[in-house]
């Protein structure tokens, strides 16, 4: 069961209407990204051969022999069902609203790519300089930008919170110590040792996240300190260590509920912080190797295509529309879980 407080303040965050709303789409374009394959795939959804029913999108390789087809290699599931239809034998194959990978190559004879967006070849986007389909792209850069995002904001809170209620708590010399670590590592030019470590190892998802955490926990650690020292001096703190309680029973049970406003006020914008940081460094080729989805190369092919407006305008109206609603959210969580909202005075 939740308070009475906190129940205050999810109705609050439910009266800022643009904030509620932002979360309510965002929510469902995650949930949706989650099952990006059944919506935006090169293999189909369901086929019907023969009266069996086969669901190609998250199962093995099926050769085109399985579907009577002359080779050995995966099916072109998009020429299955124009084969199917020409046959009218009662097969079908139902594709997905978006039937192309984000690493397909689809490139059309006589032209070079990028191609115009199209209803007919369901291209809806267009292509980039590839002949990869722009929307497959966007989609999945956006589930790699949030899962990059959520994964980079669960490790640098972990250990900020953690390090954070420490020297709040325990201060002296532990808290000397890590403060001078943090102030060497905030003056450390994260974007040159990106572009070291991009030099001597080959970037991948999991090096840019371990460098990108191993400089992003300062922040966090600095207002959980701050906040940690303010609680610890509290009558209910001091109430709890005459009453016998430990110290890590102090900082779980009577300090960190009390910071939790702070911990949730600066998630929405901490996410959005690590998907421009993400773009940034796509855009500058020191993010994601390729052929990576992500909104930073294609930002990258529509600057160096702008005979092709299709493609920075699809990546820049997504980049602001979802950024704009991060940002509302955060207002309306900000609004919502501010402390004075629901403080009395006697």
């Amino acid at each position: 069961m939740l308070n009475p407080l906190t129940i205050k303040q999810l109705q609050r965050f439910r009266s800022i209407k643009r904030g509620y709303y932002s979360a309510v789409i965002l929510a469902v374009a995650l949930v949706l990204s989650l099952g990006a394959e059944l919506l935006v795939n090169s293999r189909a959804v369901v086929v019907h051969y023969q009266g069996d029913l086969i669901f190609p999108t998250y199962g093995d390789v099926i050769p085109g022999r399985t579907f009577g087809l002359d080779y050995d290699y995966e099916t072109n599931y998009r020429e299955l069902k124009r084969l199917f239809a020409e046959r009218d034998e009662g097969d079908w194959v139902l594709m997905p609203p978006v039937p192309y990978d984000a690493l397909e190559n689809d490139l059309n004879p006589g032209t070079y790519p990028p191609d115009p967006p199209s209803f007919a070849s369901s291209h809806y986007l267009g292509t980039d300089s590839t002949g990869r389909d722009v929307l497959a792209r966007l989609v999945y850069g956006f589930r790699l930008a949030f899962g990059f995002a959520s994964i980079l904001l669960a490790c640098n809170y972990f250990i900020g919170i953690t390090l954070g209620c420490a020297m709040g708590f325990w201060g002296g010399a532990f808290d000397l110590l890590f403060q001078r670590l943090i102030e060497i590592l905030n003056n450390v030019p994260v974007l040159y040792v990106i572009m070291i470590v991009a030099s001597i190892v080959v970037q991948s998802f999991w090096t840019l996240l371990a460098v990108m955490v191993f400089f992003g926990w300062t922040q966090m650690t600095w207002y959980m300190r701050t906040s940690t020292y303010k609680e610890k001096s509290r009558e209910y703190v001091l109430a709890a260590r005459a009453m016998g309680a430990s110290s890590p029973r102090m900082v779980s049970s009577h300090i960190l509920p009390n910071t939790i406003s702070v911990i949730v006020t600066f998630i929405p914008f901490s996410i959005a912080g690590a998907i421009t940081m993400l773009t940034a460094l796509d855009y500058l080729g020191f993010g994601l190797p390729p052929p990576t989805p992500s909104w930073g190369e294609l930002l990258q092919q529509g600057t160096n295509h702008l005979e092709s407006p299709w493609i920075v305008t699809s990546v820049v109206v997504a980049m602001v529309l979802v950024l704009l609603m991060v940002t509302y959210v955060g207002e309306a969580i900000r609004e919502a879980f501010d402390p004075k909202k629901f403080t009395y005075y006697e």
